[in-house]
């Protein structure tokens, strides 16, 4: 289905667009220095399936949809910098727990997976870099469209899973090296609620 060539052009870009950290990555490392390495994982799976609809909506023609309406892109971006922001000030208000964090009940953990699907799904910016990327690698003469793109798309869930999850195994280590430390629990709520507005207020710029 693919050329060899632009199959390698495709995993090689895409494997360097992943290891650089982006809004997602700093969510989900966010989440594992302050909640524990579970909590980074199940943020992880949150933001691939997030990465998923994307992919579909990419392949449906939604991204196409983003692109040529102003009002919808606005309305998208502006709605998942509010949800970064709120998630900010919810965590900067909430008080402050000096427990080990890996024991999060099994409702926090839905919650957390909930939270990383939207954190994702809210992001145009997402949506329109799947459109703009996916085609390029994409030849009609080599078969469907749609299943070229969902195929790439599929390609590029499973590496953003790994790599994602090798961000959320590392800040989960670095987290438990730091809940050691003399008021690691106020500092990281400060750090954490910080890091969500800062993404909040990344999104919403023009």
């Amino acid at each position: 289905m693919f050329d060899n060539t632009s199959l390698i052009f495709f995993l090689g870009a895409t494997l360097a667009l992943l290891v650089v950290p982006g809004p997602a990555v700093l969510y989900i490392t966010t989440r594992s220095i302050s909640q524990g390495t579970r909590a980074g994982l199940v943020s992880t799976a949150g933001i691939q399936l997030g990465t998923v609809v994307h992919v579909a909506s990419a392949v449906l023609g939604v991204s196409a949809l983003l692109v040529a309406s102003a009002t919808a892109y606005a309305a998208l971006k502006y709605a998942g910098a509010a949800y970064l922001i709120y998630l900010g000030v919810r965590t900067l208000l909430t008080k402050t727990q000096g427990q080990g964090s890996d024991n999060i009940a099994q409702a926090d953990m839905k919650s957390l997976f909930g939270q990383g699907i939207l954190v994702n799904i809210l992001n145009p910016k997402t949506a329109l870099f799947f459109f703009a990327f996916l085609p390029q690698f994409v030849d009609p003469t080599r078969g469907s469209v749609p299943l070229q793109m969902l195929a790439l798309g599929g390609m590029f869930v499973a590496m953003s899973t790994v790599t994602d999850g090798i961000y959320a195994l590392v800040a989960g280590r670095l987290g438990s090296w730091l809940k050691r430390r003399p008021g690691f629990w106020k500092a990281q709520k400060r750090f954490s609620g910080s890091v969500y507005i800062g993404l909040g207020a990344f999104a919403a710029r023009p």
